[in-house]
Formats: C-alpha cells, structure tokens, sequence
C-alpha cells in the first residue's frame, strides 16, 4: 500500500490533521498531528489511529504501525 494511501485512511477518518507516513513495504511509521488528541491519553491517541487502519492491519497489507501522535503545540515543541 502506497504511504498516500495509508494518509488517505487517516485523513478521510480524522479531521484537520496533518500526517506523514513512510513505509518499507509492509511496516509503516505515521506521525499526526492534530487538536483531535488534545487531553487525550496515548492509548486513545493510539486507537484512533489504528480505527482508521485496521481493516488493513487485519487482512495484511499493513504488517506493522509504529504510531507517534502529537497535538499542534506539542509538535511544535518537538521541533525545537
């Protein structure tokens, strides 16, 4: 699955938030970004994320999903 696919499924789920995915095949890395997650725990910032890909997970074509979630401020501050 192309990495504009994998953004597509988060983006068409999640309004209003920026993802950048990359992939060696089967294995992917998605960081978002997003006010969707503001006040929310990691473990719900996670389940999100997996609710917009996991028809995917479960038939295969994502092997693998190393998720790293951020609001806007918190990004902002990473990036410092």
């Amino acid at each position: 699955m192309e990495v504009s696919a994998v953004e597509k499924l988060i983006t068409d789920k999640l309004e209003n938030v920026e993802v950048l995915a990359q992939t060696d095949g089967h294995h992917y890395q998605v960081r978002v970004v997003g006010e969707v997650f503001d006040g929310l725990n990691a473990v719900k910032r996670q389940q999100l994320i997996y609710g917009c890909l996991n028809e995917h997970i479960l038939d295969g074509t994502i092997h693998a999903v190393v998720i790293k979630t951020y609001t806007p401020s918190e990004w902002q501050q990473a990036q410092q």
